[in-house]
């Protein structure tokens, strides 16, 4: 597995900027932005489809700082009730795909996207019980909405080669591992899991079971490496659906932290394993958006754990089963 980095924390400085510092801590890859939430400070999607000068630019850059791009980013809600809006995250979907083609990257990571409650609701609608009973008809009708779109979608990666990959995000139709599955099967195998913990830990999920859910079914595309701490003084009072600012970190039941501030040690190196157990070997992607610290200390504190959870050879034969 290589130690990657997804660049936005860096927006502040240039590509070459960024690549240097990047190498010089010892990160391998890199999850580029090209659209949506994630932005595109560190390349331009349009000028790389359109120009094949702009592209070998991009490849000087990361063969000078001997980095590799794990995947094109473009977090956005194509399925927005607001067409204008929603069209706009599908073209940018769209042409990550096909910048990833056009490039010889493999994966596009996004979002699900939510669609609204109804054919006449003008916002997104998280649904989370089924009860009253017309929140279980939204669920369904969401899902109706989400097999028409995300069945072209996944058609048109497949035409171009390139696997999607959904991170499982709250506030989103697909925010926990079955419905990541039921999405996969709804459309094709390039459709699978970014698979970003931190929005599990919070749930309640358990990383290495769902890690084992989905590599079983050769659903995990891509790796977020992002922790989350949980803090109970809260939660007693308020549970973990907590609409406090992210800002006002005191008084919030959960926040984001750096690898190694949620869980220890010890939970990261499991993690790597049981990656390894289903066969994952790609990039685990840093996303820094712990509101405690800096992004280069988060960035470089992260790095120095996984350094020390990743194995960097392959298994040798089990000659102790022989």
């Amino acid at each position: 597995m290589d130690i990657g980095v997804l660049t936005v924390p860096l927006s502040g400085d240039s590509r070459e900027e960024a690549f240097e510092y990047l190498a010089d801590i010892g990160v391998d890859a890199v999850e580029l932005g090209v659209g949506g939430f994630p932005g595109a400070d560190h390349v331009d999607r349009e000028a790389l489809l359109a120009d094949e000068d702009a592209r070998a630019a991009l490849r000087a850059d990361l063969d000078e700082y001997d980095l590799r791009a794990s995947a094109f980013a473009t977090h956005n809600n194509p399925l927005h009730p607001d067409d204008d809006r929603a069209a706009e995250a599908d073209r940018e979907f769209r042409e990550a795909v096909e910048l990833a083609d056009e490039f010889g990257v493999d994966t596009v990571t996004c979002f699900s996207g939510l669609p609204a409650g109804g054919p006449n609701d003008e916002v997104p609608n998280w649904i989370t019980a089924p009860w009253p009973t017309e929140h279980a008809d939204a669920h369904e009708y969401q899902w109706e909405v989400a097999e028409d779109y995300w069945s072209d979608l996944a058609a048109h990666a497949d035409r171009h080669g390139v696997d999607v990959a959904v991170e499982m995000h709250p506030n989103m139709l697909v925010h926990e591992p079955h419905g990541m599955l039921r999405l996969r099967e709804l459309t094709n195998d390039r459709v699978g899991a970014n698979f970003d913990p931190s929005h599990l830990y919070w749930q309640g999920i358990d990383a290495t079971a769902a890690i084992r859910a989905l590599g079983e079914r050769d659903a995990i595309h891509h790796v977020h490496a992002k922790d989350t701490e949980v803090y109970e003084a809260q939660t007693r009072e308020k549970g973990v659906l907590d609409t406090t600012d992210y800002a006002d970190g005191a008084n919030r039941s959960w926040l984001f932290r750096s690898v190694g501030y949620g869980h220890g040690e010890d939970h990261w190196k499991d993690v790597v394993s049981t990656l390894r157990l289903v066969e994952y070997d790609g990039a685990l992607s840093i996303e820094h958006e712990d509101a405690l610290t800096s992004s280069r200390e988060g960035l470089e504190k992260a790095v120095d754990l996984l350094d020390r959870a990743v194995f960097e050879t392959t298994p040798g034969d089990a000659y102790w089963a022989e």
